[in-house]
Protein backbone atom coordinates (compact mmCIF):
# COMPACT_ATOMS: atom_id res chain seq x y z
CA UNK A 1 0.00 0.00 0.00
CA UNK A 2 1.60 3.46 -0.87
CA UNK A 3 1.31 6.37 1.05
CA UNK A 4 -1.39 8.02 -1.22
CA UNK A 5 -3.84 5.08 -0.46
CA UNK A 6 -3.02 4.67 3.15
CA UNK A 7 -3.68 8.49 3.73
CA UNK A 8 -6.82 7.97 1.78
CA UNK A 9 -7.94 5.13 4.07
CA UNK A 10 -7.16 7.03 7.46
CA UNK A 11 -8.91 10.14 5.72
CA UNK A 12 -12.11 7.90 5.35
CA UNK A 13 -12.19 6.06 8.37
CA UNK A 14 -11.90 9.03 10.19
CA UNK A 15 -14.74 10.62 8.67
CA UNK A 16 -16.17 7.74 9.38
CA UNK A 17 -15.62 7.58 12.97
CA UNK A 18 -16.90 10.84 13.67
CA UNK A 19 -20.07 10.25 12.21
CA UNK A 20 -21.01 7.04 14.19
CA UNK A 21 -22.28 6.33 17.48
CA UNK A 22 -20.80 3.33 18.43
CA UNK A 23 -16.79 1.87 17.92
CA UNK A 24 -16.38 -2.04 18.90
CA UNK A 25 -12.68 -3.45 18.79
CA UNK A 26 -12.20 -7.15 18.34
CA UNK A 27 -10.11 -9.79 17.66
CA UNK A 28 -10.12 -11.47 14.84
CA UNK A 29 -7.07 -13.99 14.67
CA UNK A 30 -7.47 -17.15 13.39
CA UNK A 31 -10.53 -16.50 11.21
CA UNK A 32 -10.80 -17.50 8.00
CA UNK A 33 -11.87 -14.91 4.79
CA UNK A 34 -14.99 -16.84 4.70
CA UNK A 35 -15.61 -16.25 8.22
CA UNK A 36 -14.88 -12.55 8.40
CA UNK A 37 -16.83 -11.68 5.39
CA UNK A 38 -19.69 -13.32 7.45
CA UNK A 39 -18.87 -11.22 10.36
CA UNK A 40 -18.88 -8.15 7.57
CA UNK A 41 -22.27 -9.00 6.51
CA UNK A 42 -23.64 -9.38 9.99
CA UNK A 43 -22.92 -5.85 10.75
CA UNK A 44 -23.77 -4.55 7.47
CA UNK A 45 -27.35 -6.00 8.18
CA UNK A 46 -27.24 -4.59 11.06
CA UNK A 47 -26.47 -0.30 10.10
CA UNK A 48 -22.61 -0.89 10.58
CA UNK A 49 -19.19 -1.54 9.00
CA UNK A 50 -16.53 -3.58 9.81
CA UNK A 51 -13.02 -2.06 8.87
CA UNK A 52 -9.73 -3.98 8.76
CA UNK A 53 -6.64 -1.76 8.91
CA UNK A 54 -3.16 -1.68 10.10
CA UNK A 55 -2.87 -0.73 13.96
CA UNK A 56 -0.93 2.49 13.43
CA UNK A 57 -3.41 3.54 10.67
CA UNK A 58 -6.02 2.60 12.92
CA UNK A 59 -4.81 4.75 15.80
CA UNK A 60 -3.91 7.68 12.86
CA UNK A 61 -7.38 7.29 12.08
CA UNK A 62 -8.67 7.75 16.02
CA UNK A 63 -7.00 11.08 16.55
CA UNK A 64 -9.23 14.23 16.83
CA UNK A 65 -12.14 12.03 16.78
CA UNK A 66 -13.95 11.71 20.45
CA UNK A 67 -12.81 7.71 20.11
CA UNK A 68 -9.01 8.70 20.83
CA UNK A 69 -9.07 7.41 24.34
CA UNK A 70 -9.59 3.16 23.07
CA UNK A 71 -6.26 3.59 21.16
CA UNK A 72 -4.04 1.58 23.40
CA UNK A 73 -6.95 -1.27 22.22
CA UNK A 74 -4.99 -1.65 18.73
CA UNK A 75 -2.52 -4.29 19.61
CA UNK A 76 -2.32 -7.62 17.37
CA UNK A 77 -4.77 -8.38 14.71
CA UNK A 78 -7.37 -6.12 15.48
CA UNK A 79 -10.84 -5.14 13.48
CA UNK A 80 -13.16 -1.72 14.10
CA UNK A 81 -17.14 -2.58 13.58
CA UNK A 82 -18.90 0.49 14.24
CA UNK A 83 -22.40 2.36 13.52
CA UNK A 84 -24.64 5.47 13.72
CA UNK A 85 -26.76 3.82 15.74
CA UNK A 86 -25.33 2.72 19.13
CA UNK A 87 -26.63 -0.77 19.61
CA UNK A 88 -26.28 -1.91 16.16
CA UNK A 89 -23.09 -2.95 16.30
CA UNK A 90 -22.86 -4.15 19.46
CA UNK A 91 -25.45 -6.57 19.32
CA UNK A 92 -23.56 -7.62 15.90
CA UNK A 93 -20.25 -7.97 17.14
CA UNK A 94 -21.34 -10.08 20.43
CA UNK A 95 -23.95 -12.42 18.54
CA UNK A 96 -20.95 -13.22 15.95
CA UNK A 97 -19.01 -13.50 19.21
CA UNK A 98 -21.03 -15.87 20.39
CA UNK A 99 -21.09 -18.28 17.44
CA UNK A 100 -17.37 -18.12 16.68
CA UNK A 101 -15.07 -17.96 19.19
CA UNK A 102 -12.26 -16.71 17.33
CA UNK A 103 -13.50 -13.14 17.18
CA UNK A 104 -12.97 -11.77 21.08
CA UNK A 105 -14.15 -8.21 21.84
CA UNK A 106 -11.95 -6.12 23.23
CA UNK A 107 -13.97 -3.25 23.56
CA UNK A 108 -15.05 0.16 22.40
CA UNK A 109 -16.61 3.37 22.67
CA UNK A 110 -19.74 5.07 22.63
CA UNK A 111 -18.84 8.83 22.42
CA UNK A 112 -16.59 9.82 24.59
CA UNK A 113 -17.24 6.94 26.70
CA UNK A 114 -14.55 4.01 26.39
CA UNK A 115 -15.96 0.79 27.02
CA UNK A 116 -14.63 -2.80 27.88
CA UNK A 117 -15.99 -5.94 26.43
CA UNK A 118 -18.86 -6.52 29.37
CA UNK A 119 -19.62 -3.08 28.57
CA UNK A 120 -20.19 -3.85 24.83
CA UNK A 121 -22.10 -7.12 26.12
CA UNK A 122 -24.30 -5.13 27.96
CA UNK A 123 -24.66 -2.50 25.30
CA UNK A 124 -25.64 -5.42 22.78
CA UNK A 125 -28.89 -6.65 25.32
CA UNK A 126 -30.47 -3.39 25.27
CA UNK A 127 -33.16 -3.25 22.73
CA UNK A 128 -32.14 -1.22 19.53
CA UNK A 129 -33.48 2.19 18.47
CA UNK A 130 -36.30 0.48 16.09
CA UNK A 131 -37.10 -1.29 18.98
CA UNK A 132 -38.00 1.32 21.58
CA UNK A 133 -39.42 3.70 19.15
CA UNK A 134 -42.13 0.34 18.61
CA UNK A 135 -42.21 -0.14 22.25
CA UNK A 136 -42.87 4.26 22.75
CA UNK A 137 -45.27 4.10 20.13
CA UNK A 138 -47.82 1.20 21.56
CA UNK A 139 -47.53 2.90 24.93
CA UNK A 140 -48.66 5.77 23.30
CA UNK A 141 -51.15 4.43 21.44
CA UNK A 142 -52.17 2.32 24.67
CA UNK A 143 -54.16 5.35 26.14
CA UNK A 144 -56.06 5.95 23.01
CA UNK A 145 -57.17 2.70 22.85
CA UNK A 146 -58.44 2.30 26.12
CA UNK A 147 -60.38 5.87 26.05
CA UNK A 148 -62.01 4.91 22.62
CA UNK A 149 -62.96 1.13 24.80
CA UNK A 150 -64.26 3.21 27.76
CA UNK A 151 -66.49 6.15 25.81
CA UNK A 152 -67.98 3.06 23.60
CA UNK A 153 -68.63 0.45 26.40
CA UNK A 154 -71.69 2.18 28.24
CA UNK A 155 -73.54 2.04 24.56
CA UNK A 156 -72.25 -1.64 24.17
CA UNK A 157 -73.94 -2.39 27.79
CA UNK A 158 -77.23 -1.08 26.47
CA UNK A 159 -77.33 -2.71 23.66
CA UNK A 160 -76.74 -5.90 25.61
CA UNK A 161 -79.60 -5.22 27.76
CA UNK A 162 -81.77 -4.40 25.46
CA UNK A 163 -81.01 -7.50 23.41
CA UNK A 164 -81.21 -9.58 26.27
CA UNK A 165 -84.86 -8.01 26.92
CA UNK A 166 -85.74 -8.65 23.63
CA UNK A 167 -84.80 -12.62 23.17
CA UNK A 168 -86.80 -12.57 26.76
CA UNK A 169 -89.50 -11.20 25.06
CA UNK A 170 -89.36 -13.61 22.10
CA UNK A 171 -88.88 -16.76 24.14
CA UNK A 172 -92.09 -15.93 26.09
Amino acid sequence: MDRAAKRELVASLNTALKDSGLVVVAHYAGMTVAQLTEYRQKVKEAGGKVKVAKNLLAKLALKDTSYEPISDLFKGQTCVAYSQDPIAAAKASVTYAKGNDKLVILGGAMGSTVLDANGIKALADLPSLDELRAKLIGLLNAPATKIARTVKEPGAKLARVIQAKASQGEAA
